[in-house]
């Protein structure tokens, strides 16, 4: 049915491909009057399918104008989307053509604007008429999931029905035309496990008892098909990875009914002396143990914890071995869950037991002290060798070892202490003083005999008591300020005293003067009672200008058994004061000032003293610099040193110029009656006979002594004993001194003339010891 839409007295009539009838208009202008006529009609709107793959345009519709009469005077001019480009128009018929594909879901529709206009002017028949081209859909696309492929998680033993994930697919076409956009699901593998909703897309589980410890992933394909899943509909899929997750559904149990392990009897408290495996099919939270003994003979003496890492069970020590005393323990263990499922407590206990056996075996172990910390008392008057105490250890394996004792030198680094190496019994070996060190900390070693390896240690606390062995004196140095204005009977001072002892009912301090000093004019002391005495003034009236300072003697006793004390001098000086009393001038200071020498005058005099100083230092110092050379001399250049000899020797085969028996001997030169050879040299004589008795060894003892402690505490001298050799020669020699400026101080009788018949090459000694020359070395 061909389709008209009149516009106006002459408007453009839209033809367009059959569609619908919508409804008739005519307008007719004749006498102004409008007449209503049956007229099929249709507003401005054209439809065109989509993916047209003809070789020729599609024809789209036909537009028409009244005014054209067909006589070639009117022509049509189309505007708007893809004009010219997509939508071409016949300007003398009208009609309207595609000439390329169309794609709904790219474009579903165009607006474009059509106009007749005379052929002659161009002028405008009627104004310009906007319409629509509308792609029409057909079924191109197929559904998409947009979000796939899906993963998701369901626990394991979820009952038939479990929701497990939603699948969405996306069809591009027109939802509202036909059935191209209307998706139906199914799923393609993943049966009988698992099953989807057809229009929902929820897949669901689909049999019951699904064990993860069996199987726990499963791939499914899931489809979704347009056209309401109908013959010919288009058609995608996607892939669900589903995973069961753990739940509690296996109960823990033991690999074996029975374990067996050894430990050493010597392991330290908190070792692990086992580890049982457990066996648990489940995992993660699930698969946590919890152990605990609850039979046998160890209950106190064990202890079992899971490994947070393994889960394996550990026994682990909680007070020490001994195998001499039990050599074997028999325990009963049991696992269970830590988190337990109710719903599958059907399926059994979830616990189990088994048998732990513990074997000890039997190790060398050090000597055991019978106090691992002992306390002694000594009183710091004890004299060296008295006895503090005894130590006892034995050898705790049945071998039964003697054992020595010996103390740690390192704690003992003034070796105050000795111990008897059998019976460890420990005694002062050098006098004690408490207020020097007052507690002692020692650690003995315990060695077994049979083996020396084996060492054990204990500790020993020696508090040194105290005795009255000190004196009290003054507890500061005190600056005592004695105003000229003082009136009598005023307090100028308050001491006290202090004590280096300790006695237990506390300290009592008795302060008075000396006798000397007890009918002096000036002052008088006051015993406070308290530990404290006051110094006082006796008169008035004391004068700088008389005497600026006074010493008091003050005897000072402590309460003490037997009672110790001392005289403390307190210096008194006599000072110029304001009216409040602070001390404003004192002693010489007073006296030079009142001299007229200001401060200013004093400093400057000791700027100008300074500055003396400073150039006598410089002056010194340049005429030090001027006797050094800058450049050295040939013969002090070390660099180029000749050193020069006039020996004059026959060398290493001459044997007959020298005879060095002959200067060992000065019997040979006598019995010679003076007569020398040429070729022989005569033997020297003993210069130095000495009777001195040999040096005492105590210098030798202090000094070994001495390096022996330096080597106590060395951190990098060896552990054990090592030979140290030492070079020292002490402080004097048996052969007295060797030098000859020394001998020819003394009053020797040694006559040295026969060093002139020795030849010429001992001619410059003959004329220094010879009897011939002047006789005094040093004469001038």
């Amino acid at each position: 049915m061909e389709v008209l839409l009149s516009m106006g007295c002459s408007g453009l009539s839209f033809n367009s491909v059959p569609l619908p009838p919508v409804g008739t208009y005519q307008r007719s202008c004749e006498g102004g009057a409008h007449h209503r006529q049956r007229r099929s009609w249709v507003w401005n709107q054209f439809f065109v399918l989509e993916e047209y793959t003809g070789d020729e345009p599609l024809y789209v519709g036909k537009l028409h104008s009244d005014v054209d009469k067909g006589e070639g005077q009117v022509k049509y001019v189309l505007n708007g989307q893809g004009a010219t480009s997509i939508f071409t128009i016949d300007e003398n018929t009208g009609d309207i053509h595609a000439t390329k594909r169309l794609d709904r879901e790219e474009q579903a529709y165009y607006t474009l604007r059509a106009q007749a206009r005379y052929r002659e002017n161009n002028l405008p028949v009627e104004p310009e008429s906007e319409f629509v081209i509308k792609v029409q859909d057909i079924n191109d696309n197929e559904p998409k999931f947009l979000d796939g492929p899906y993963s998701a998680r369901v626990p394991e033993m979820s009952p038939v029905g479990t929701s497990v994930v939603t699948v969405v697919a996306t069809d591009a076409d027109d939802p509202t035309y036909g059935n191209s956009a209307r998706v139906i699901y199914s799923i393609l593998e993943g049966q009988p496990y698992f099953s989807v909703e057809p229009k929902t897309g929820v897949v669901k589980t689909a049999l019951p008892n699904m064990d993860r410890e069996a199987r726990d992933q499963y791939l499914l394909v899931i489809q979704a098909k347009d056209m309401v899943g109908q013959m010919g509909g288009l058609s995608g899929t996607t892939s669900v990875m589903v995973t069961l997750t753990d739940v509690n559904d296996n109960p823990p149990h033991f690999s074996r009914k029975s374990y067996q392990f050894s430990m050493s009897e010597s392991l330290p408290v908190a070792s692990v002396v086992a580890k049982i495996k457990t066996l648990d099919s489940d995992v993660g939270p699930n698969a946590e143990m919890e152990y605990r003994i609850v039979d046998g003979d160890g209950l106190g003496l064990f202890r079992i914890t899971p490994d947070r890492d393994t889960q394996e069970g550990l026994v682990t020590l909680q007070k020490g071995l001994d195998f001499e005393t039990k050599s074997s323990y028999t325990l009963r263990v049991e696992v269970s869950n830590r988190n337990i499922d109710l719903r599958f407590l059907s399926l059994g206990p979830f616990s189990d037991t088994a048998t732990v056996r513990l074997i000890v075996e039997n190790v060398d172990e050090p000597p055991v002290f019978s106090l691992p910390l002992s306390k002694m008392l000594i009183s710091e008057a004890a004299k060296v060798g008295t006895t503090i105490g005894t130590v006892s250890a034995h050898d705790p394996d049945s071998t039964n070892s003697p054992i020595r004792y010996s103390i740690d030198r390192n704690t003992d680094l003034e070796r105050f202490f000795n111990i008897d190496a059998t019976t460890g019994v420990i005694s002062t070996a050098k006098p004690l003083d408490r207020e020097v060190n007052a507690i002692h900390n020692i650690t003995i070693f315990a060695m077994e005999s049979l083996d020396p390896l084996q060492v054990g240690k204990g500790i020993i606390l020696i508090t040194v008591t105290d005795i009255n062995d000190n004196a009290p004196v003054f507890a500061i140095d005190y600056e005592t300020y004695l105003c000229e204005s003082a009136r009598p009977g005023q307090v100028i001072e308050t001491i006290s005293a202090i004590d280096r002892d300790e006695p237990q009912s506390g300290h009592r301090f008795f302060f008075s003067l000396t006798a000397e000093a007890a009918g002096n004019l000036n002052f008088t002391l006051r015993d406070n009672k308290d530990n404290t005495a006051s110094v006082l003034t006796m008169r008035g009236g004391f004068q700088r200008h008389d005497q600026t300072m006074y010493r008091l003697p003050v005897f000072i006793m402590d309460g003490g058994s037997p009672a110790l004390s001392s005289t403390n001098t307190l210096s008194i000086r006599v000072c110029d004061c304001d009216p409040d009393g602070a001390p404003q001038s004192c002693g010489s200071e007073a006296s030079m000032l009142s001299a007229g020498l200001s401060t200013g005058a004093l400093i400057a005099i000791l700027a100008c003293i300074l500055t003396l100083l400073v150039l006598v230092l410089l002056i010194v110092t340049m005429r030090r610099r001027k006797k050094e050379p800058l450049i050295l001399d040939e013969e002090r250049d070390v660099r180029e040193n000749i050193v020069r000899y006039d020996d004059e020797g026959g060398g290493e085969e001459d044997t007959e110029a020298f005879d060095m028996v002959t200067l060992r001997n000065l019997k040979v030169v006598r019995e010679s009656g003076g007569k020398t050879r040429r070729d022989v040299t005569p033997e020297v004589p003993t210069l130095f006979l000495s009777s001195r008795p040999p040096p005492d060894n105590g210098i030798f003892r202090d000094f070994i002594w001495d390096r022996l402690k330096e080597t106590d505490v060395d951190p990098s001298a060896p552990p054990y004993d090592s030979l140290q050799t030492y070079a020292f020669e002490g402080s004097g020699s048996a052969a007295e001194s060797l030098s000859s400026m020394d001998s020819l101080s003394t009053d020797s009788e040694q006559n040295y003339d026969y060093l002139s018949d020795w030849g010429p090459r001992f001619k410059k000694l003959a004329d220094l010891y010879g009897h011939s020359g002047d006789g005094n070395l040093f004469a001038s």
